[in-house]
């Protein structure tokens, strides 16, 4: 177990939930000057960043998603995993906790504190499916450019990119959440909880297939970590 990943964990992903639903309240708060651009960017923005700054440490998961894909491919063991994804959790609803106390609370009821949802003719089965693609994206450019060790050393980059593109795609669809964490913490910061399970399914889904694929169709060594 290494309580020192655990913690770039936490810290990584209050980082995430923070710029993510601090972008959308100021998005508001600015009326619509950042738009869905300026919202996507800075949640890759800070992907790309603390990815960078936890990747020697943990891995940079900052997402149970990932830890759970990269445990698939027997990249992490139970105990660190299970540590990671609480971590995670717990970084999440802190930072949205933060969020309460640093953003005028009538920007964060009109924005629905930040919390991913689906759009108002997105049906449930259309959310899911969207949230496993774009979870699969993400996967997929994690283990090509962070696990893989023929892997280019920037990975935090272009995971922070395909973070953003996820964003620009999903975020009108389904808030584009691609993490459970990134709802989970103001899911219940905030009260709304609805479809909380869809933002667990999809992207751990998405995640598992497209670890699988690598692992067993791309990747050359088969040694675990």
């Amino acid at each position: 177990m290494n309580p020192k990943a655990w913690f770039a964990e936490f810290i990584g992903t209050f980082t995430l939930i923070f710029a993510g639903v601090g972008s959308i309240a100021a998005d508001h708060l600015t009326g619509g000057a950042l738009g869905l651009t300026g919202i996507a960017l800075a949640h890759g923005l800070a992907i790309g960043v603390m990815i960078s700054a936890t990747m020697s440490i943990s891995g940079g998961h900052l997402n149970p998603a990932v830890t759970v894909g990269a445990l698939t491919a027997g990249k992490i063991d139970w105990k660190n995993a299970a540590g990671y994804v609480i971590a995670q959790c717990l970084g999440a609803l802190v930072a949205s906790y933060a969020v309460l106390v640093c953003v005028p609370s009538e920007a964060l009821h009109a924005v629905n504190f930040g919390t991913p949802a689906l759009a108002r003719d997105v049906g449930v089965s259309q959310g899911l499916l969207t949230e496993i693609i774009l979870t699969f994206f993400l996967m997929f450019v994690v283990y090509g450019t962070a696990i893989d060790k023929r892997a280019p050393k920037v990975g935090g980059l272009f995971i922070g990119l395909t973070v953003t593109l996820g964003v620009l795609v999903g975020g009108p669809i389904t808030g584009g959440a691609m993490n459970p964490a990134r709802h989970l913490g103001p899911a219940l910061a905030s009260g709304l909880t609805g479809h909380l399970w869809l933002y667990w399914v999809g992207p751990l889904v998405g995640a598992v297939i497209a670890a699988t694929a690598y692992r067993n169709i791309l990747e050359e060594s088969q040694t675990t970590n």
